[in-house]
């Protein structure tokens, strides 16, 4: 099994909205690719919660059966589609994939 976690922390304004519209606007749009292949075993998507510590925005928590399967939803068409917003509203990203 691979783990695959992100987590991002956005721009205060981007794309002509605040940070807190954008982080429900990408955390819908990650939700949208939750079984877009198959071997996805988990996938969490979180947004950082008055009164809880978080040091990011933005969370996903996902697991897959293997590095084909994570390979298989990094390059699915939704997937990519949702790049270009990320970028445009990401301050920063924190990626860390390991196998178990």
């Amino acid at each position: 099994m691979l783990h695959h976690i992100v987590m991002w922390t956005l721009k205060d304004e981007a794309e002509g909205e605040r940070k807190a519209t954008n982080v429900v606007k990408a955390a819908e749009m990650l939700k949208a690719c939750a079984d877009i292949t198959p071997g996805i075993l988990r996938f969490e998507v979180g947004t950082a919660q008055p009164g809880m510590e978080a040091t990011c925005d933005l969370l996903l928590c996902s697991a897959f059966t293997d590095r084909t399967a994570l390979d298989a939803y990094l390059n699915h068409p939704d997937h990519v589609a949702i790049k270009p917003f990320m970028k445009a509203v990401v301050e920063s990203r924190q990626c860390f994939d390991y196998e178990v």
